[in-house]
């Protein structure tokens, strides 16, 4: 592009012939440039790097369930299964079963026991839910009804892994001596076999014993084995307990 110094400059050198070219002034100062944008970096580098299955950290264990959770558990499984409702949790180590018929053809199921928080109230409340499972007045006489309630409570505690005590064993074996025994002063005249174990008083077991677990795994009802878990429930009470 041509200045105005180009055109005039042949003039300027005739009128003054020791004139020389003026300098060019100085470029302005340059406007600093923008900050360009800093372009983000690929997924890849800010996406952390995936450690090795070795190096993976580990999840902390599952907290194991409690004997109460436990207990709760069943005792819920139970009640929705058969369709049992708890008229009242008992303070006593007793219980008692019964339902009721409508007009309508409906039934009720209800049961008083203790609220399982161990063994022995366990046993009591599943003796209970055995009388609603296999039904009212469907063995005859009423001890061996007792004894089927009772041998439902022994097999659901063993399905469900319960801890089964030795004094739940002596309660059952005293239970059922004590229904034999009513039955007989009744008038019974034939014996049923399933009953047979139980004609004797069983004999008390020490203190030591009432709060510790078997170390065999707890066996199932037979007239070869009496001895196992039971508790009293109001169905079959208890004798008294004698005087000192």
């Amino acid at each position: 592009m041509r200045t105005l110094w180009d055109l005039i400059e042949p003039a300027a050198r005739m009128i003054l012939p020791g004139l020389s070219r003026p300098a060019k002034p100085p470029a302005p100062a340059s406007r600093p440039a923008a900050p360009s944008r800093i372009a983000p970096p690929a997924v890849e580098a800010i996406r952390a790097p995936v450690p090795a299955p070795d190096s993976l950290p580990s999840k902390p264990p599952a907290r194991a369930e409690s004997a109460q959770e436990n207990y709760d558990r069943v005792v819920q499984h139970m009640l929705t299964t058969h369709k049992i409702r708890v008229r009242r949790w008992r303070t006593a180590m007793s219980g008692v079963a019964w339902q009721l018929q409508y007009r309508d053809g409906t039934t009720s199921r209800l049961l008083e026991s203790p609220k399982p928080k161990g063994p022995m109230s366990m046993a009591v409340f599943l003796h209970e839910v055995g009388h609603h499972a296999i039904g009212f007045n469907r063995y005859k006489p009423r001890c061996l009804e007792e004894y089927h309630a009772w041998r439902w409570s022994l097999e659901a505690m063993d399905a469900h892994a319960l801890n089964i005590t030795d004094s739940v064993r002596y309660r059952m074996h005293l239970s059922l001596w004590y229904a034999v025994s009513k039955a007989q002063r009744r008038g019974l005249k034939a014996l049923p076999p399933e009953l047979a174990p139980f004609t004797e008083r069983p004999k008390k077991i020490k203190a030591t014993d009432r709060a510790t677990p078997l170390k065999q795994p707890p066996r199932r009802l037979s007239v070869a084995s009496p001895a196992i878990p039971i508790a009293r429930s109001a169905a079959t009470t208890l004798p008294p307990t004698p005087p000192r």
